[in-house]
């Protein structure tokens, strides 16, 4: 007679929602992003909230808002900065991340506002959200893929030296194997797409941020992680990259820097990200699909 082994595989839904572009984004993001989450039974959900300002940067308004409408952490980018009255909220509040290969010294030394990593236990579950910035076509800031493993290090408890902003922000990581979601805000495909195999089996998810056009190579990697190079945007997708298309034109075709301005609400506003399913025991995806409502 043979041996008999039951595996309980407890499967978990994660979503993570493309860059909100202006106050139409926000709106859209309310609307309908708490639906999804009744619809589709979501454990848990990062947006990238960088554009919503206006479409560049973020006001506390903004970030609370988003949490409201069902966020459990928001990621950001480049353009975090652009509110220097914003910085105050990536110092206190915690599930507001910025990408963590800016520099980040202690406090004697040269380091920017928050970080670039949160953990949340939710409902039993220990979930990790990583925010991370290409340097192709961007700053050169610190090396992602560096930065990226001094970070699973901390997370797996091996590292020599821990990071020097755990204990000053009160951070810390549970043994147990977490569920980790890396928002790679990049403009470089290649770049991201590099990410996405260097991570493959650490990570359970990547996804691209930044670009605005959410592309349509989802898939699961050979060794275990989900994948997308960018999650599109939230706004009015009749749009260039949400912005008006009009000075967007005037920019190209005269190469005068007109003030760029958030597309106006035409009926044409979408939500755009993805779903995964991801098995708690072990960390791996199990499936990954676009989503666009």
């Amino acid at each position: 007679m043979y041996n008999r082994y039951i595996i309980i595989m407890h499967i978990v839904k994660a979503a993570m929602i493309g860059d909100i572009v202006g106050q139409i984004g926000l709106e859209t993001l309310e609307a309908k992003l708490p639906a999804l989450i009744k619809e589709h039974e979501i454990d848990f959900v990062t947006v990238n909230g960088e554009n919503s300002a206006e479409g560049f940067g973020m006001t506390e308004d903004d970030f609370q808002r988003i949490i409201k409408a069902g966020a459990d952490i928001v990621t950001s980018g480049n353009h975090v900065w652009e509110k220097r009255e914003f910085w105050k909220v990536l110092e206190t509040e915690r599930n507001m991340l910025r990408p963590a290969n800016y520099s980040s010294g202690s406090l004697s030394t040269l380091t920017v506002s928050g970080v670039g990593f949160a953990s949340v236990v939710k409902k039993g579950i220990n979930w990790i959200v990583l925010n991370l910035q290409g340097r192709e076509m961007m700053n050169p800031i610190d090396c992602p893929f560096q930065c990226l493993d001094n970070l699973l290090d901390i997370f797996e408890g091996e590292a020599k030296d821990n990071h020097p902003l755990l204990e000053e922000y009160g951070l810390s990581f549970p043994s147990a194997f977490p569920i980790i979601l890396i928002d790679f805000h990049a403009e470089s495909a290649r770049e991201k797409e590099a990410l996405g195999f260097y991570a493959d089996g650490r990570v359970s998810l990547v996804a691209g941020t930044h670009t605005h056009v959410q592309t349509a190579d989802e898939r699961i990697l050979p060794k275990g992680s989900a994948y997308i190079t960018d999650l599109g945007m939230t706004g009015n997708i009749d749009s260039v990259i949400g912005m008006d298309p009009n000075i967007c034109l005037n920019r190209m075709r005269k190469q005068v820097m007109y003030q760029m301005e958030p597309a106006r609400a035409n009926n044409k506003e979408k939500m755009q990200g993805i779903i995964a399913e991801i098995n708690s025991s072990s960390g791996k995806a199990i499936s990954i699909k676009r989503i666009v409502c």
